[in-house]
């Protein structure tokens, strides 16, 4: 006789939340099947706040599905929290998908655009699929997601899509749990979907030969991307792309490279492993490689950079159109200089009608303008330097809650922030607010990323200087303001994106920033202690003749520190007469303590480079100078008193020169100077953190110098990888540091 146990079986239920970037990235039919292939019952469904799941089976078939929902996550997902109740069973017997909730608090990140993925690389390939050739396939792994989102939760009708009426093949897709395009929101094909044209007009079928003949003839081409219009030349033709840079009066900084391929990228270029993974990334940014000394581009793409910025395609569009033309391309921002970037087909074809020969337009609308993001790999990670697509508007989780504040960044490559709790949503990259049309573009930016997590700020997050677009809107706003110091908020960043929730030093260093005693710093040391931050240590002030306009001309900077060191009739030989008499009078000529101006007048005695036209020019060279020498011989920066005295440096840097000692040498032993200051300040602190953060840090040499030298004598060190080191990081610090003013 067989005993039947009369035992009933424990059922239980789980309720699980997940927070971050959720949506988008197929992870409701992710679920399904495993609920399906486990046999719970149950629900899921997308919500304001993130993703919602309900699984009801026995204790075993619950933690069997915690643990397998951890492995099989879509690999696009980001989770910042998952919260696991448990809740009463219901008795349910079937699992389902739920319609979206939207009654709870937005926390739910918008995914950012993704790359191409395989699966539809080889549809987009292959002439017997019903989508070859399509240039706006996409599935839940990859696609759009932030430049057509207009609101929260990620559905169709939440979208620029929502004009585009599914196919019943489209239909089918996007409703069946099993298809990889179930709940694609930007799903379409030739039949349903947006389409392509050219301008001028030609046969509609050969829109990428069109363009692609047009480069062949050293021709610019405007083509409207993912996040907005690029130029495009051929970046092998000199003349093509002297021609861009005078129409678009661009004069000195570098262009990216698109390329078709990383066989292609290796044939111009030196890439690692690490710098390989991060093209074929989700996000695909342009990344900064070394090129190679055989390089046959036209040398008018990088002027001074040292090096070149290249990016893989990205979107079927960009793929189509390498296959048309298998070369390395400029691809640029669609805009003039100091303007933002063009969306819309008749605006850009208004604004760039004087630089683009031929337009290559499409009909899928864009929601908010996002450029390319750019990265490089430094001390054996990614570092962000700018973050747009691929990366914006991902969340940074920080280790404290922060006020429901809005952070309005600097002047210079101005991002914003909404601080919801421990996360902080920051805005694609937005640039200089020089121009009315990029303070328009700001505006634009707050109002959108608001309106999408229906953030209402409380306050108003801004820098110290009056005379900034972002401070004097903030000052506008009608908002209680905290106006937050530029170099503690650069600090501030660095640590939380680290998450370090201790004491540290911050070390900030950059070109120009206001400081709390009303001149300008840039090369400054703090002790942090609980948000407290006491200034311990800074470089020697000097003054800059003719203000703003010693930014530009690097000579003006030099002549000041050469007349401290040699007296004013060196300096008068360094810059003229005319800026003796401005030093010699103290007028126009403020008082800076900045290590990025530091920078312009070692690059003016060495002769590595006298100007700036771009942000930062004069230091990209002179780190360029360096090549391939590495030597531990350092100048000295005397530390006297908390105060970093240049003067031993600049006469042993003058005595070298009357050497003719070479200029990377010279160029090596004042980074490593600078390197030996930062240990000896973080020595006399005893602090075993160590915050680097500033644009100077964007130099890999230096950084990578100064953590070498600081994990040698066991300190540890915290630079910046997921926010730009630079101002784009700004409006992150600002967010972290406005519960502390």
């Amino acid at each position: 006789m067989t005993l039947i146990s009369t035992t009933p079986v424990r059922m239980e239920r789980l309720r699980i939340v997940l927070r971050g970037a959720v949506q988008g990235v197929g992870f409701r039919p992710t679920v399904y099947r495993l609920a399906d292939k486990m046999r719970v019952a149950g629900w899921v469904r997308n919500s304001a706040a993130g993703l919602e799941i309900e699984v009801e089976g026995t204790t075993e078939q619950t933690n069997d599905f915690l643990h397998n929902l951890k492995r099989e996550r879509p690999p696009a997902a980001v989770i910042t929290t998952e919260e696991v109740s448990r809740i009463a069973p219901t008795g349910a017997m079937w699992f389902e998908i739920l319609p979206s909730d939207e009654n709870v608090p937005r926390t739910a990140a918008v995914l950012p655009d993704l790359a191409t993925c395989p699966a539809c690389l080889r549809e987009l390939l292959d002439s017997a699929d019903p989508r070859f050739e399509y240039p706006f396939t996409n599935c839940t792994l990859c696609g759009p997601r932030y430049t057509i989102i207009l609101d929260i939760p990620y559905d169709r009708r939440n979208t620029t899509m929502e004009s585009f009426t599914l196919c019943p093949a489209c239909r089918r897709e996007y409703e069946s749990v099993r298809n990889r395009r179930f709940h694609a929101q930007p799903n379409a094909c030739p039949a349903c979907g947006p389409r392509l044209w050219p301008i001028p007009e030609v046969d509609r079928t050969s829109t990428l030969s069109h363009a692609a003949r047009a480069l062949a003839r050293g021709e610019t081409v405007a083509l409207k991307g993912v996040g907005g219009f690029q130029l495009l030349v051929d970046g092998r033709n000199s003349a093509a792309v002297q021609r861009l840079r005078e129409r678009k009066h661009r004069e000195e900084k570098p262009f990216a490279l698109l390329m078709p391929n990383v066989a292609c990228v290796r044939r111009y270029c030196v890439v690692n492993t690490m710098e390989e993974e991060l093209l074929l990334s989700q996000a695909a940014p342009i990344v900064l490689l070394r090129p190679r000394e055989d390089c046959e581009l036209a040398p008018e793409v990088a002027k001074s950079s040292p090096y070149l910025g290249v990016m893989l395609p990205y979107s079927p569009l960009h793929h189509l159109l390498m296959r048309q033309y298998p070369f390395p391309i400029v691809a640029t921002s669609g805009n003039r200089a100091d303007e933002p970037i063009a969306i819309d087909n008749d605006e850009a074809r208004k604004r760039l009608q004087d630089i683009a020969d031929v337009f290559v337009l499409h009909n899928r609308p864009i929601a908010r303008p996002c450029d390319d993001s750019v990265a490089r790999v430094s001390g054996g990670r990614p570092q962000i330097l700018r973050r747009a697509r691929g990366y914006a508007p991902l969340p940074v989780t920080v280790p404290r809650e922060c006020p429901p504040v809005l952070a309005v960044g600097g002047h210079l490559k101005n991002t914003i922030a909404v601080a919801l709790g421990q996360q902080v949503f920051l805005s694609q990259h937005i640039g200089d607010l020089d121009t009315s049309e990029s303070r328009e573009a700001f505006k634009r930016a707050i109002e959108g990323l608001c309106r999408l997590y229906r953030f209402e700020p409380k306050s108003i997050a801004c820098d110290l200087h009056p005379d900034y677009a972002s401070t004097q809107w903030a000052m506008a706003s009608g908002l209680p303001v905290v106006q937050i110091q530029h170099h503690h908020a650069h600090v501030a960043a660095c640590a939380a994106e680290n998450g370090i929730d201790t004491d540290y030093l911050g070390v900030a260093w950059d070109g120009t920033g206001l400081g709390l005693d009303g001149t300008i710093w840039g090369g400054e040391f703090f002790v942090v202690t609980q948000g407290r931050f006491e200034r311990v240590a800074h470089l020697r002030p000097f003054r800059l003749p003719g203000g703003e306009a010693a930014i530009r001309e690097c000579s003006r900077s030099a002549a000041s520190l050469v007349w401290e060191t040699r007296g004013a009739d060196a300096a008068q030989r360094v810059a003229g007469a005319g800026i003796r008499a401005l030093l010699e009078r103290g007028i126009n000529a403020p008082s800076s303590s900045s290590v990025g101006r530091l920078f312009d007048a070692v690059a003016c005695l060495t002769g590595v480079s006298d100007q700036n036209r771009f942000e930062g020019q004069a230091a990209m060279s002179l780190e360029r100078a360096i090549g391939s020498i590495r030597t531990k011989d350092s100048y000295v920066i005397e530390n006297r008193d908390g105060i970093g005295d240049w003067r031993p440096l600049i006469e042993a840097l003058l005595a070298d020169k009357e050497l003719y000692v070479d200029a990377a040498l010279m160029s090596a032993k004042f980074h490593n100077a600078l390197a030996n200051w930062i240990l000896g300040v973080a020595q006399a602190t005893e602090l075993q953190n160590v915050v680097l953060s500033g644009g100077v840090f964007q130099n890999v040499y230096l950084a990578e110098r100064c953590q070498s030298l600081l994990e040698e004598e066991g300190f540890q060190v915290f630079t910046h990888h997921h926010v730009p080191a630079n101002d784009g990081g700004l409006s992150l610090g600002q967010a972290v540091l406005a519960g502390e003013y």
